[in-house]
């Protein structure tokens, strides 16, 4: 079974949006992801339930 779902956030730097894939067997995850534009870290917070994503956050370094 896969537990991974692909979701969209806005990049808090440049504002596009990209897409980033979310482990959702983890209830509560913090992980670094470079945006796949501007390059720069995004922190990202995931909160999942029941196998599916519940709240997604990302925000810059500096937050």
């Amino acid at each position: 079974m896969d537990d991974s779902e692909s979701d969209e956030i806005q990049c808090p730097y440049c504002g596009e949006m990209i897409e980033v894939s979310v482990d959702c067997s983890v209830r509560r995850q913090v992980y670094i992801e470079d945006c796949s534009v501007c390059c720069r870290p995004i922190t990202i917070t995931v909160v999942s339930e029941e196998g599916e994503v519940v709240s997604i956050e990302g925000r810059t370094e500096d937050d």
